[in-house]
This record gives C-alpha cells, structure tokens and sequence, in this order.
C-alpha cells in the first residue's frame, strides 16, 4: 500500500490560516491565546498567523479584550468589517436579486427586481443582472467593503467546474454561457438548490445542525440538493438533485424537459395556479412584485377558498410520493422545505407527510422532525450564493492573494 502524499509547508499555512478565521468566525471577538487554545498551535505561530490575517484585511484588532481572563489582556480580533464582501446574484423566472455579505454573512447591500424573465433572451437577461451587481457593487465599497467573488444562482442545470447553464426549462435557456456577461470579478455558477442546501447549513439555524439532508427548493420549478457529510452531492455531471423532473404519474401530462407526469406538473407553479383556476394576470394585479403568484394562493387558501385549498393537497401528495424514493434512497437526518412555496407549506404539508408516512420504510421518522421548514424560504439561494464566496475566504485566506480576475478564476 503506497503511502499517502506529504502535506507541503504551504498548505499546511493555508491550513492553519483557515482554521484562525473559522475559529474567530464561530466565536470571536477572540484574543490571540483564546484562539491558540481553541485550534491547538502555540501562540507563537498564532500571531504570526493573525498579523499575516490583519495584513491581508481579514481581520481587526479591536483593543483589549474582556475583563476576567487570567494574565496580561490581550487584543480582540474579529472579521474585518470593512474588508473583502461575496457578491451573490438570482435569476428567477419573475425576478433578478443581488446581495452584498461581509465576512460575518452580514447583508450590506441587496437589490431585488421584478422581471419576466420566463423565454427571455439571455443576453438581455444577463445584462440587466450584470447592472444590479454593479449597483450592490458600488453600495459595498461606499461602506468601505471591497467585493471578491460573485456566485450566480440559476434555476437549472449548470455543467460541472463551468459557468454554463446546460439546460433551464423554467427560463426556456439551453447551453448559456454565463461568465463573459462578469469579467471583472471571480465567477461561481450553480443550481438554485444547491445554493439554498449551503444556505441551510451555513445560516439555517438547526440546532442540532445536520450533516445529511436533502433540501426541496421549490417555486416556479422544484429542485432538490442532496448534502452528505456536510458536501454537496453534484452527481457525475453535476446535475444531481433535480426533484422537479422525477415521474409521480408516468402517464401524466408532458413536461418541459420531455418527460411526462413530472412532479412539476402537479406541484410547480404553473401547475398549482391552472389546478386552483386561478388566472396569472389576476394574481399579478393582486400581488405586484416577485413571489406574486404564491401569495396570492396563499392569501385565498387562508380566506377558505376550497379549489385552492384542494390543488395544494395534491400538490403536497404528489410531494410526498416523490420525497419517499429520495428518503427511502438516501436515508437523510432532515428533509428541508424552502423556496418560493414556503407560504403555501401549511397546505402542502399535512398531505406531503401522510404520503411519507405511508410510503417511507422508517415509519417513524415523520413524527421525529424528518421534515422541516426553512427559515430562510425564499432568501436560501440568494443568502447561499453570496456566502459561498465568504466561505471560500475562510477556508482558504490565501485565495485572496493567489487569484485572478474572470472566469475560472472561482472561490
């Protein structure tokens, strides 16, 4: 058996730098022994590291930290505030959405916009985009911020290690390169649900935290991420995940992607809006702004309205006959629901568990928590995207120094 390849001095650095910047992420503001005894190097090495982190404008010393600790006071350090910011952005099909976070993942800058972009032009699409990223851009570094990354959220398919978009039936998109529209800052590229997936274990707030869970992104279109150990499961291709196109009813009505009696076709958008009778430009009036559709269910569901109410059962039933197989495959701690239909989850949900209930090997997982609702709903892809470039910076300090400008160049 050979053995295992060495680890160099520079990614041994790489190694402890991160492990600092988790530390002081977690539960700063720290002092430099604090963090020495939280990560298991001497304080020596610490400060080295700390200077190296406040060098690059990761970190701050705030002045002398708490009273109460044993020997001489030492400096608190926290994440810089005013240092590097992760630009995330959404393409939805009624919407644009652009957000600024600092290190700490706090929103500083945010810009939503109605737009139908359903059989839109990329082109057109992606320059409006490409606006609104200058705009939160220019918001950022008013407050002393300075943007490293962008990752663009897209409801689709996005070709493994790429920023094209292979396929998104939702938006009529096939084979879009989305990287030249942002030439001036490292690009990421992925599915909507993989980015509300590390939204949930980055900010979502379980208690205890998850390291299996399949999370429902649902809206216009329904996809799914699948976290195991705490990673993403992409697939060979990347495209694992896509819920949406799972056959409930194989002779059921055809779908976009080709197929026929997807669970698109019976719990998307278009689907619960047709089974409810319920006319679009009606709930655009009712409802202006993005999500208007989904409110507007949810607001004649709660007044009663039985049509609805019963479209969102069997939407919730054919929810829960897909979920089954993933559970049944996967065996996840928490199925999580987010996206867009979050308001309409006190509906969907009574006939989604009975569905599980009936179906899922485990018979009490239901009644344990299996499924959970998002306290994130919408924002998950969004408040992803823009954290995944700050956790590039935390797990790896150096990137800030080593990397390029454009695509290919991604956290």
């Amino acid at each position: 058996m050979s053995e295992p390849p060495s680890i160099t001095q520079q990614e041994m650095r790489r190694r402890n730098l991160s492990l600092v910047m988790h530390a002081v992420a977690r539960s700063g503001p720290l002092s430099r022994a604090s963090v020495a005894s939280r990560i298991g190097l001497t304080r020596a090495a610490v400060s080295t590291l700390v200077d190296e982190l406040i060098g690059a404008g990761l970190l701050v010393e705030l002045g002398p930290s708490r009273p109460g600790t044993v020997g001489r006071p030492g400096s608190a350090l926290q994440l810089n505030e005013q240092g590097p910011a992760g630009l995330g952005a959404e393409i939805g099909v009624d919407h644009l959405a652009v957000c600024a976070v600092d290190l700490s993942g706090r929103v500083r800058a945010r810009i939503v916009s109605e737009a139908a972009n359903r059989n839109r032009a990329p082109g057109p699409v992606l320059d409006d985009l490409a606006d609104l990223v200058r705009q939160v851009s220019a918001q950022a570094e008013d407050q002393g911020l300075r943007p490293v990354g962008l990752a663009v959220a897209v409801p689709g398919l996005v070709a493994s290690g790429s920023s094209s978009v292979v396929r998104a039936p939702n938006l009529g998109w096939e084979g879009v390169d989305v990287a030249p529209s942002f030439p001036a800052l490292p690009l990421t590229v992925d599915n909507e649900a993989n980015y509300g997936a590390l939204a949930e274990l980055w900010l979502g707030g379980h208690d205890p935290a998850p390291r299996d869970l399949v999370h429902v992104s649902a809206e216009a279109g329904i996809g799914a991420a699948v976290v195991i150990d705490g990673r993403l499961l992409r697939g060979t291709h990347g495209f694992a995940g896509e819920l949406g196109h799972v056959p409930v009813r194989p002779e059921g009505p055809p779908c976009a992607c080709g197929g026929r009696g997807c669970l698109e076709q019976y719990a998307g958008e278009e689907a619960l809006l047709r089974a409810s009778g319920v006319d679009p430009a009606q709930a655009a009036a009712r409802h202006p702004g993005p999500g208007r559709p989904i409110a507007y269910l949810a607001e004649r569901a709660g007044d009663g309205d039985q049509q609805v109410r019963r479209a969102l059962r069997e939407a919730g039933k054919a929810l829960g006959i897909a979920l089954a197989g993933v559970v049944n495959l996967l065996d996840p701690q928490k199925v999580v629901l987010g996206g867009g239909l979050s308001p309409l989850l006190p509906w969907l949900l009574p006939a989604l568990e009975r569905e599980l209930d009936r179906r899922v090997m485990d018979p009490g997982r239901v009644g344990q928590g299996a499924v959970t609702l998002s306290r994130l709903g919408a924002d998950g892809p969004l408040l992803g995207a823009a954290n995944s470039v700050v956790q590039a910076c935390l797990d790896n300090p150096t990137w800030l120094r080593t990397r390029g400008t454009g695509a290919g160049a991604s956290p």
